[in-house]
C-alpha cells in the first residue's frame, strides 16, 4: 500500500482531533468564566459602585438633609458589609 493509510485510521485521527479541539474549547470557556468572575469580584471589592456622593444624593431625594458624618458612617457600613459578604463567600 505504499504509504496510503487505511480509511479507518484517517477517520479515527480526524475524530481524535475534533474531540481534542472541543475539549480545548470547553476548557478555555470554563477557565475564562472562572477568571472573569474572580476579576469582577476583586474589582467590585476594591472599588464599590456606591460612593459618598451617591449616598448624599439618595438621602437628598428621600427628603433628608444629611450631614457629612452621617454620609461617611453610611458609606463605611456599606463597605464593611460588602467585605463581610466577600469573606463569607470565600468560605
Amino acid at each position: 500500500m505504499n504509504g496510503v493509510k487505511n480509511l479507518g485510521d484517517i477517520f479515527m485521527t480526524t475524530v481524535l482531533w475534533i474531540l481534542l479541539v472541543l475539549v480545548a474549547l470547553f476548557g478555555g470557556l470554563v477557565g475564562g468564566v472562572f477568571i472573569a468572575r474572580k476579576q469582577f469580584e476583586k474589582e467590585i471589592g476594591e472599588h464599590p459602585r456606591l460612593t459618598p456622593d451617591a449616598i448624599r444624593e439618595m438621602m437628598s431625594q428621600m427628603g433628608q438633609k444629611p450631614s457629612e458624618a452621617k454620609i461617611q458612617q453610611t458609606y463605611r457600613n456599606i463597605i464593611k458589609q460588602s467585605k463581610a459578604a466577600a469573606a463569607k463567600a470565600k468560605k
